[in-house]
């Protein structure tokens, strides 16, 4: 058997083995930005898969195929969600500004899970941080991980 042979199979293989994304079984809020992204990604996809269409990139249409199913799934669950203005309670979307026992302040904004990303301020709403934040007001103290956090300042976003 040639090694051009083999090479095809183990590709076919590849292919056939790359399985689904998973899909998390939380609820499927998001902001209006997070939709943006939603619709954003969707419509690269759409166009990188006509691109490999066109080359008759085998593996590339099945992993943009792959990730069309994940990221039109998210689209058709997608919850919208808008923090009310003024509210005083931590709520979904909005921005919280924490102090930390040790002096040290940092801020998050509550964000769905696919637009959450720490390293740029944003956290998903079913973390741990989030999830310790829902519902306190201004000068509540939230617990993560045996930490105290003092709710410092809220913003709409």
């Amino acid at each position: 058997m040639s090694r051009a042979f083999t090479r095809e199979e183990d590709s076919e293989n590849a292919i056939a083995g790359i399985g689904e994304r998973p899909i998390s079984h939380h609820r499927n809020l998001v902001t209006q930005r997070g939709l943006a992204l939603i619709d954003a990604e969707l419509a690269a996809l759409r166009d990188d898969l006509g691109r490999a269409e066109k080359r008759a990139d085998r593996e590339r249409i099945a992993l943009i195929s792959r990730d069309l199913r994940y990221w039109t799934a998210r689209r058709e669950s997608a919850e919208l969600s808008v923090p009310e203005p003024g509210s005083d309670l931590v709520r979904f979307g909005m921005g919280v500004t924490l102090e930390g026992d040790d002096g040290r302040k940092v801020h998050w904004r509550i964000v769905g899970e696919d637009e959450a990303d720490p390293a740029k301020g944003t956290i998903s709403h079913v973390s741990p941080m989030a999830l310790a934040l829902f519902g306190k007001k201004v000068g509540e103290i939230a617990v993560v991980n045996g930490r105290e956090w003092e709710i410092v300042k809220l913003s709409d976003n």
